[in-house]
């Protein structure tokens, strides 16, 4: 317990990004990217929708994600604001999910079912302080 939880959060953080980075690479899609690609493959939405459900993981300042998913036929608008994954969409949303299985094994490996749920369980409890926290001041 040498260093701090900010350093491991941020030291994770980072780590998950490399990861994320070298998995999807060749497929040509970004974190962000799968991120809203993963979104999508629930069913139909509005941009407004997938950008209220990005909303945390779009920290880096970087492109729309939806700008590269449309620009590769991936996703399509289909009017009035609803957007759908093609079915190459589909495809590449099934191999890129295999990849991101693998990545979520190799982050938990070691560690028990309980032991991760207790780790998001005091994560959020940690954050719901940080965030009352805010809101008094």
């Amino acid at each position: 317990m040498d260093k701090p939880l900010g350093y491991w959060l941020m030291h994770l953080h980072d780590l998950l990004e490399e990861q994320f980075a070298r998995s999807l690479a060749d497929l040509g899609l970004s974190r962000r990217q799968w991120q809203a690609l993963n979104f999508l493959s629930r069913g139909d939405t509005t941009r407004e929708e997938l950008a209220t459900a990005l909303t945390h993981f779009s920290t880096d300042g970087g492109p729309d994600p939806l700008e590269g998913l449309t620009a590769r036929g991936w996703a399509a608008s289909t009017g009035e604001g609803v957007v759908t994954l093609t079915e190459a969409g589909r495809v590449t949303h099934l191999e890129a999910s295999k990849r991101v299985e693998v990545s979520r094994a190799t982050v938990l490996g070691g560690l028990t079912l309980d032991q991760y749920a207790e780790t998001i369980r005091i994560l959020s409890v940690m954050a719901g302080n940080v965030e009352t926290d805010l809101a008094r001041s």
